[in-house]
């Protein structure tokens, strides 16, 4: 779906006087799409066809992303934006959501998995997760190797460098964590550059970028939301990812043995854009019958 036709197809609301945008189709079960960085929402674009015909789909920027307002002087946590999801979804799912996340939106995913959690042991309302499946997800900091242009995003001289960043640096940045089989092409790169540079982006970067810290600071908090949650989990991680990858998958076998993982052979950070079919060949057989068990045991590929 080319990124024009996906703008058409969104819609914007009000959040804290910021325009956020979003997309809402399909029926039947809500999944709600969380996307990850420095990218947004229509890094789905691959698998958006397929899953809306059979679940109603919603996903939006979150604020510093895509066609969301992106202002320089704002907190950006994952806290944050897992408050701009709760208040989004809660009366647009009273019955509850699935959650499908990938990179960044794993950690926004994991915080609303937490306060799930911590509302069902005092017994108050929210927002109900029903499942939770995390792609290439940054989930114990030990294992998240992060590459020299993240290193330089998080670093204190990056809310100089950030404004002169050219798209050469994004594209070096796909180009290395892509499986070589799957690069993006030339006209890709330049939608994504088009979608981080909307709304004089740039300079909103480095705040952004503060989620790696907060990983760090949340990792016990995460970590006992997987372990102690019932709701069916599932990961999906490429093994050519050198961010989050295998090692990411075998450090989630070690913390979590019954954990429900599978690794995609030559396949980078983002599989669903790389192998969207075989990502969605995954999720369906996670969703399909809903799994009943705490993580549904399936070997790894």
């Amino acid at each position: 779906m080319a990124l024009k036709v996906w703008k058409n197809k969104g819609w914007y609301f009000k959040y804290k006087g910021h325009n956020v945008f979003y997309l809402d189709e399909g029926s039947g079960e809500i999944v709600v799409l969380i996307h990850g960085f420095p990218t947004s929402s229509w890094e789905w674009h691959k698998l958006w066809p397929l899953l809306k015909n059979r679940f109603r789909l919603v996903t939006l920027d979150m604020i510093g992303f895509g066609f969301s307002d992106k202002p320089v002087k704002h907190k950006y946590t994952i806290g944050s934006q897992a408050d701009l999801l709760e208040e989004f979804l809660l009366d647009l799912a009273p019955n509850g959501v699935h959650i499908l996340a990938g990179d960044y939106g794993d950690s926004v995913a994991l915080e609303l998995l937490f306060r799930h959690l911590e509302r069902e042991k005092n017994r108050e309302n929210g927002l109900n997760i029903r499942s939770l499946c995390l792609l290439n997800a940054g989930l114990f900091p030990e294992t998240y190797q992060p590459l020299p242009v993240q290193k330089l995003l998080g670093g204190w001289q990056s809310r100089f460098l950030t404004p002169l960043m050219g798209k050469g640096r994004l594209s070096k940045y796909f180009e290395t964590v892509f499986a070589k089989k799957s690069r993006l092409s030339e006209g890709e790169v330049d939608e994504f550059w088009e979608l981080l540079t909307a709304g004089n982006g740039k300079k909103a970067l480095h705040s952004l970028a503060g989620y790696v810290e907060e990983r760090v600071r949340c990792r016990e908090r995460w970590l006992g939301a997987l372990r102690n949650t019932i709701i069916p989990v599932k990961l999906i991680a490429g093994s050519a990812d050198p961010v989050s990858g295998r090692a990411t998958s075998i450090r989630c076998k070690e913390l979590i043995p019954e954990a429900n993982t599978v690794l995609l052979e030559d396949v980078g950070h983002y599989p669903h854009i790389e192998a969207p079919q075989l990502v969605l060949k995954h999720y369906f057989e996670f969703m399909t019958p809903a799994p009943k068990e705490r993580f549904d045991k399936q070997p790894a590929i």
